[in-house]
């Protein structure tokens, strides 16, 4: 890839809650210069809804501390993608992760840490604001506060999964605090993201508006709130996670969602917020972002970039950075099905039809079409590397039918609904029914949803990683978590410790 001044920033979870947060002209500066102004601001529903979008805003970083796009560098981590990029130096962070050689100092984990606990930290500074608030409608209040715990929820879901053991704070602190918050055990942040999406829930609405698509629904907290309880392997949450999933999963049901005929369209980014898409991730090419060095606050998404053919000259496709080619191992699985010409590029296929690119560090000849940058949509201001209007879909419609036949066959409770369940994301690429047995229900959702960020947690959660991962470096104890960032360690003096076997 080229190379850029871009000026790297470790941020410590104390550091976040010390320096509180800064925004570009776009977006609201939450922590200004000094507390006057702070005190005097979210006073009425226009400043407090600029909070709320500030919370949301992170969400669509990919940039903090290095280049962390979740849904590529997950894909590198599993079995799906290799790390790529023009060498094995290009980027040592998604390397070490691709090969599990990270330490406290090499690995994606100064991004992830310092962007999830930025998204805490502004929900929590947005919970104490409205909670001083007497300028705020009844109806305002209950949605925004309802987003607002999602949010903060979704962010604690990543770190959990991401490193294990994390500080949980739900409170503004104070300076004295500052260097104290020791880690809670998952156990402990699950029960707060359980806490938070279940009263997140009744506040928001079923449906989002055309207007205001973007925004939490009642069904995202649902589908979230399964997806947490499935993820925690504890079979007796696995009912709530089923009564979960049926209200989102029946047909009928009041959130418009429904399988889309073509699975191709699902990925078509002039189809976005489709009757599949439950969470989704916008981004736009509106802001123009021309700035290397900070570009959280650009709407685009440089994850699109990063995954493209390098120095493409074609038809259909813009030229890339050639990260994470797609593994022959994917290519074998699904190169008999239906879903292979939209989930993946044959390059090879391109090249004998005239087109050219450079092959890069573990080439396969083989790319992610997904999310691949396209022509159509190569921004015209701005950077366009920075600019792709590509959306991110984290949970769609098939992921919560392979959820719910999941848990359903883990509790032996309906398996006749398991067997709808899965039929019916076959079925619709017209694949025949097969026996509902959980490794079937396994492999379905690897080829269902390949390249997509779901693989390498699938992999942790059901113990298959060590089989899977371990010719590349998983070591069971140890490559389930990141290790926690350096910076993290040495500014609390050791109150917060390094996870297992690194150092």
């Amino acid at each position: 890839m080229k190379k850029y001044n871009y000026s790297k920033y470790v941020i410590a979870v104390i550091a976040i809650m010390l320096l509180g947060i800064s925004c570009k002209k776009d977006y609201l500066e939450i922590a200004p210069r000094g507390t006057a102004l702070e005190d005097n601001f979210y006073k009425n529903e226009t400043e407090v809804m600029q909070g709320v979008i500030a919370t949301y805003d992170v969400m669509q970083w990919g940039t903090t501390g290095g280049y962390t796009m979740k849904m590529p560098l997950l894909s590198a981590a599993s079995d799906d993608c290799w790390a790529g990029g023009s060498n094995a130096s290009d980027q040592p962070n998604w390397v070490a992760y691709d090969n599990f050689n990270m330490n406290s100092r090499l690995g994606p984990q100064v991004g992830l840490w310092s962007k999830n606990y930025s998204g805490i930290n502004r929900a929590n500074l947005i919970l104490s604001k409205i909670d001083k608030s007497t300028n705020l409608s009844a109806a305002f209040k209950t949605r925004v506060v309802a987003e607002v715990k999602f949010l903060r929820a979704y962010y604690y879901f990543d770190l959990v999964r991401f490193f294990g053991n994390v500080p949980l704070i739900t409170k503004v602190l104070e300076t004295s605090e500052l260097y104290t918050q020791a880690q809670s055990a998952p156990a402990a942040i699950y029960a707060q993201i359980e806490k938070d999406l279940r009263e997140s829930i009744p506040g928001l609405p079923p449906t989002i508006s055309s207007t205001e698509k973007g925004r939490i629904s009642q069904g995202a907290a649902k589908a979230q709130l399964g997806k947490v309880l499935l993820y925690q392997n504890d079979n007796a949450k696995l009912a709530e996670a089923i009564t979960l999933f049926e209200d989102i999963n029946k047909v009928g049901n009041i959130y418009g969602y429904a399988l889309l005929p073509n699975y191709a369209d699902i990925f078509n980014p002039a189809n976005k917020f489709n009757s599949e898409s439950i969470l989704e991730i916008p981004h736009s090419s509106n802001a123009a972002w021309t700035d290397w060095g900070w570009i959280n606050g650009g709407e685009g998404n440089v994850g699109t970039q990063f995954i493209g053919m390098d120095s493409f000259v074609g038809d259909t496709y813009s030229a890339g950075w050639g990260f994470c080619p797609v593994t022959l191992d994917l290519v074998n699985a699904l190169k008999t099905d239906p879903r292979f010409a939209a989930t993946i590029i044959d390059g090879a296929a391109l090249k004998a039809a005239g087109a050219t690119y450079n092959a890069r560090y573990q080439n396969t000849d083989y790319f992610i079409k997904k999310y691949a940058p396209l022509k159509a949509y190569r921004s015209a201001s701005g950077v366009a590397e920075q600019n792709w209007p590509i959306n991110e879909i984290e949970i769609r419609l098939a992921d919560t039918y392979l959820m719910q036949a999941e848990a359903l066959v883990k509790t032996g409770s309906n398996p006749t609904r398991a067997k709808e369940l899965l039929d019916a994301v076959r079925g619709r690429v017209g694949l025949g029914s097969v026996a509902v047995t959980l490794d079937n229900i396994y492999n379905e959702r690897r080829l269902e949803l390949a390249t997509e960020g779901h693989r390498f947690f699938d992999l942790v959660r059901t113990g298959k990683a060590a089989a899977v991962l371990g010719p590349v470096g998983f070591t069971v104890g140890r490559s389930e978590y990141l290790p926690i960032p350096a910076a993290e360690i040495e500014l609390t003096n050791g109150i917060i410790k390094q996870n297992p076997h690194y150092n």
